[in-house]
């Protein structure tokens, strides 16, 4: 009875976690995420608008890099829940225009953090449609990463 009561917690345990633990796999039945153009995210950029842009590129690719989306900031995607209660993101206003990107083939992962960031009441989430890739082609403004 006793190892029943065991594996029925472990069980528990278990599917809390994997359910609480972003993928790099967006949630169909999540809502659906608003995109943003490369050429479109460049004139909000150049044109000084007030965003707040999140890199979710994996740490192998941020790495790999010099250079960021100007004033973006990374963070891995299955931390960014456990972020949303610190600074800079706990200090965002919901209504705050946020922007997500990655370097995934089809915005993976910048589809799974939009849709975290919708989940905790944000309201203004977009993705940048083909990522940092697209933003290298429109030739956005960028700046040296920072150094971890």
């Amino acid at each position: 009875m006793r190892l029943a009561k065991f594996f029925i917690l472990a069980s528990i345990v278990i599917g809390v976690t994997a359910m609480s633990t972003p993928g790099q796999t967006p949630d169909p039945k999540a809502e659906p995420v608003a995109t943003i153009s490369a050429e479109e995210l460049k004139a909000k950029v150049t044109g000084n608008q007030t965003l707040t842009i999140i890199d979710v590129r994996s740490s192998e690719g941020y790495a790999a890099s010099s250079t960021t989306i100007k004033g973006a900031i990374h963070f891995k995607l299955r931390r960014l829940r456990s972020r949303l209660v610190r600074a800079p993101l706990k200090d965002l206003s919901k209504d705050q225009e946020i922007v997500t990107y990655c370097a995934c083939a089809n915005d993976e992962s910048s589809i799974a953090a939009a849709q975290i960031l919708q989940a905790s009441g944000f309201k203004r989430v977009k993705v940048l449609q083909v990522g940092w890739q697209e933003w290298l082609k429109a030739k956005g403004p960028v700046e040296p990463r920072a150094r971890n």
